[in-house]
C-alpha cells in the first residue's frame, strides 16, 4: 500500500491525532493556568497596585482577561493542531459525540491535568508568596459561604451541559464553526464573572486541580473534578439524542478552531 492510500484510509477512518498532540495540550494548559494565577495575583492580591477591591468586579475583569487568553490559545498554532481542549470534560464530550478517538482521551486528560500543576507551580515560582499565600493561594477557587456542595455541583454540572451543547452545535455546522472560539471565550468570561463569586466558576477539572493541590484547598476538589465531566457526559448524550431524533448533525472534528483544511471536514 502506498503512502497516499494509507493517508486516505487514515482520514476516512476518523479524526487523526498525532502522537505529540498531548504535549501541545500540556503546554496550552500550562500557559492557561499560569495566566489564571498571574491575573488573580495582580488583580486581587492586597499588595498589588492593580488590585480591585470589589470581588465581583475583580472576577468580572479576570473572566474577560482569561477569556481573551483562551481565545488566543485556541487560535495558536499548537491549539489548531491539538484541538485546544485544555479541559478534560471537553475531551470526554468530544469522544462521546464521536469526534475524538477513545484511545487519546486518557493521554489528553493526563496532559491537561499535568499542565494544571505545572502552570500553577510556575506562577508560584515567578510571583512567590504573593501568589502562593492567602488570600490568593494559587488562585484555587472556593464557593461562597452560603453555597453548599450540592449547589456547587449543580452549577459546575449545568455549565458543562450548556458548554457541551454549544460545542456540539457549532462543530456540527462547519459554516458556523468559526464562531466557536469567540463563543467559548465569551462563555468563559461570563461563567467566571457570574459564578466566580458564588460557586467558584471553575467548570474545568484542570482549572482547579493544580491550584487546589498546591494550596491545600481541596475541600470541594472532588466536586470540581467530577461535576464538569458528568455534565459533559449528559451534554454529549443530549446531542446524540438530537442527532438521532432531531435536526442535530454529527460532530465531525475535535478541533475547537476548525478550518476547511481539517480532514474531518472534507
Amino acid at each position: 500500500m502506498n503512502a497516499a492510500a494509507s493517508d486516505t484510509r487514515a482520514v476516512s477512518s476518523g479524526p487523526v491525532v498525532a502522537r505529540h498532540y498531548p504535549l501541545f495540550e500540556f503546554a496550552l494548559s500550562t500557559v492557561l493556568l499560569f495566566t489564571v494565577v498571574t491575573v488573580v495575583r495582580w488583580l486581587m492580591a492586597p499588595p498589588s497596585p492593580l488590585r480591585i477591591a470589589d470581588v465581583q468586579t475583580a472576577l468580572a475583569v479576570v473572566g474577560v482577561i482569561v477569556g481573551a487568553v483562551l481565545l488566543c490559545l485556541i487560535y495558536s498554532p499548537w491549539g489548531r493542531r491539538s484541538g485546544a481542549h485544555m479541559n478534560p470534560a471537553v475531551s470526554v464530550a468530544l469522544w462521546l459525540m464521536g469526534a475524538f478517538p477513545r484511545r487519546w482521551v486518557l493521554p489528553y486528560v493526563l496532559a491537561q491535568l499535568a499542565g494544571s500543576l505545572a502552570g500553577a507551580a510556575l506562577a508560584g515560582l515567578v510571583w512567590g508568596q504573593t501568589a502562593t499565600a492567602a488570600p490568593i493561594r494559587y488562585a484555587a477557587v472556593q464557593p461562597a459561604p452560603d453555597w453548599n456542595g450540592l449547589s456547587v455541583f449543580v452549577a459546575e454540572f449545568g455549565c458543562l451541559v450548556a458548554v457541551t451543547l454549544l460545542i456540539g452545535f457549532f462543530l456540527a455546522y462547519p459554516a458556523r464553526a468559526r464562531w466557536l472560539p469567540l463563543t467559548l471565550a465569551a462563555a468563559t468570561a461570563l461563567i467566571v464573572g457570574v459564578l466566580g463569586p458564588r460557586s467558584g466558576g471553575a467548570t474545568n477539572p484542570a482549572r482547579q486541580l493544580g491550584p487546589a493541590l498546591l494550596s491545600g484547598e481541596s475541600g470541594y476538589l472532588a466536586i470540581y473534578l467530577i461535576a464538569p465531566v458528568l455534565g459533559a457526559v449528559l451534554g454529549a448524550g443530549i446531542h446524540q439524542l438530537l442527532q438521532r431524533y432531531g435536526t442535530a448533525r454529527r460532530v465531525p472534528t475535535y478541533h475547537l478552531c476548525p478550518s476547511t483544511a481539517d480532514p474531518a471536514l472534507t
